[in-house]
């Protein structure tokens, strides 16, 4: 399903804002995750904010995760004022591992390309 113009607007808009608003908070371990992409859904409703796993381990993912739902009033509240909105979208944060797991699985590509190499030879 195609999204409208205006909901692409919003994620673009909530790419920028939401890791502005994350860098304000206190917490140091928080205030400097990457966010990697923002997803509405439900007509704006909710949106899915994906963190960038690369720094962290899944120790620090659990207490991060923790601390951003704590903070996400705040976080609501900064994107709403800065754009003037009513209300702003819920956010679900999530730590976004696909670009891990596609590394891995081209890494596993080049391992059996080198082996199949080998065994032409």
């Amino acid at each position: 399903m195609e999204k409208s113009i205006k909901l692409q607007r919003v994620e673009s808009v909530l790419r920028e804002l939401v890791p502005e608003a994350i860098s304000g908070l206190s917490d140091e371990r928080i205030n400097n995750i990457p966010v990697i992409d923002v997803e509405c859904s439900r007509g704006k409703y909710d949106a899915n904010v994906y963190l960038d796993p690369a720094f962290v381990n899944p120790d620090e993912e659990q207490y991060i995760l923790t601390h951003l739902k704590k903070a996400s009033g705040y976080i609501e509240n900064y994107c709403k004022q800065a754009e003037g909105w009513y209300r702003c979208p819920k956010f679900h944060f999530k730590f976004d591992h696909s670009l891990q797991q596609q590394n891995k699985m081209d890494d596993l590509f080049k391992k059996i390309e080198k082996e199949l190499g080998k065994s032409d030879g």
